[in-house]
């Protein structure tokens, strides 16, 4: 049975409109077509669109549940498009997204980088992540996802 904050994503997806904003930008439920389930997870990806010139600046995918390959993908992933990146506009797409976790019952959550990846570092430092560990990525989930073979694991108690 699906939580009225996941029908709320699917009505949002299938009017194109927007979910959640802020004043900088706002999220927008991608297609619900393109919800990609993760062993026993699930996924929802909204466009992040910048409220300026109403362009899409990158995409955010919320992972929820656990599973062996969230271990090492994270609950949260992003791409934030060139010509927005430095904006800040992941750390505020993540925290648009935190009330949206916590109403999905979870209350910390994991997000992972490339150990040369000094933009999403400091993502994770803005939101008050904590480093928990640099883990070896096995190759069955390095080949499937195409992921780097090691990663930086932060996690983060979801703030009220």
């Amino acid at each position: 049975m699906k939580k009225p904050i996941e029908r709320q994503f699917i009505r949002c997806g299938q009017r194109n409109k927007w979910m959640l904003k802020d004043d900088l930008i706002a999220l927008r439920p991608a297609s619900y077509h393109r919800r990609v389930s993760i062993m026993n997870a699930k996924s929802m990806i909204f466009e992040i669109i910048d409220i300026q010139s109403r362009n899409v600046a990158g995409e955010i995918a919320l992972r929820i549940g656990e599973s062996d390959s969230l271990f090492y993908l994270g609950h949260i992933g992003y791409h934030i498009n060139p010509p927005y990146r430095g904006k800040h506009a992941a750390v505020h797409a993540c925290l648009l997204c935190f009330p949206l976790l916590r109403e999905l019952g979870m209350t910390s959550i994991v997000l992972t980088t490339d150990v040369d990846n000094i933009a999403s570092m400091k993502t994770c430092e803005y939101l008050g992540c904590e480093l928990e560990s640099t883990v070896e990525v096995p190759y069955w989930c390095s080949a499937e996802y195409t992921i780097s073979t090691r990663k930086l694991r932060y996690v983060l108690e979801i703030p009220e």
